[in-house]
């Protein structure tokens, strides 16, 4: 009798450990935990201020054309499909040579089949600062760009370092612009959402400019 049982006990024990072995696996492999455990405390909303110049007549323009599938097919000054690539100074000031506090990499793309000069765009960049309590830190935006709007509006999709978890918008306002030659300088205005990661509520850049914070009291 025992003989005959030994067959079924090999077949159904390594089935019965294997199940349970599969089970705790996807059991385990997330968890809930606090923003304590990483050492997040209270949320925030920061106000950043800064300008953003695209630089074309330079011996070392901050950006340039990556591809034009249209050249010579459209009018339009950034044919439908363009793609730009940008290292663009973000400075304290709207002149080009006040205080550096960070730049801007990325691209964006020309999204307008209608040809003219209101230009639509789709624009991915990495706002990476390295000035004051934020430096070594970045912020990442992604969203339409309408150039001729007076004031254009974009999200925020992210960050690292002390924006760990953001979220929030930016807002785009053109200062200067040569159609001509292509330089622009633009101001920004950023809104974003993260966890505190210093005891101090407010940090200034050297030359002023505050990093306004917010506590939000209650989780978002």
């Amino acid at each position: 009798m025992a003989n005959s049982e030994t067959p079924l006990s090999a077949f159904f024990t390594p089935l019965i450990l294997t199940f349970l072995f599969s089970s705790l696996v996807t059991a385990n492999y997330y968890q809930n935990i606090s923003p304590t455990y990483l050492g997040f405390r209270e949320e925030k909303l920061t106000h950043i201020h800064f300008y953003f110049h695209e630089v074309v007549t330079s011996p070392k323009p901050s950006l340039v054309v990556a591809t034009e599938p249209l050249k010579g097919k459209s009018n339009s000054p950034l044919p439908f499909g363009t793609v730009v690539v940008l290292e663009d100074p973000l400075t304290i000031g709207p002149e080009l040579d006040s205080k550096l506090v960070g730049k801007a990499q990325g691209f964006y793309i020309s999204v307008a089949q209608k040809e003219g000069l209101e230009l639509e765009l789709v624009m991915g960049m990495t706002l990476a600062f390295i000035e004051g309590e934020y430096n070594g830190s970045t912020l990442s935006v992604l969203g339409r760009n309408t150039i001729f709007s007076e004031v254009r509006e974009m999200p925020i999709i992210g960050g690292t370092g002390a924006f760990r978890f953001a979220r929030g918008f930016v807002q785009a306002r053109s200062v200067w612009v040569d159609y001509e030659k292509g330089d622009a300088t633009v101001e920004y205005n950023v809104y974003v959402f993260h966890y505190s990661s210093s005891s101090s509520s407010r940090e200034e850049f050297n030359e002023g400019i505050q990093f306004m914070t917010d506590p939000i009291l209650n989780k978002i």
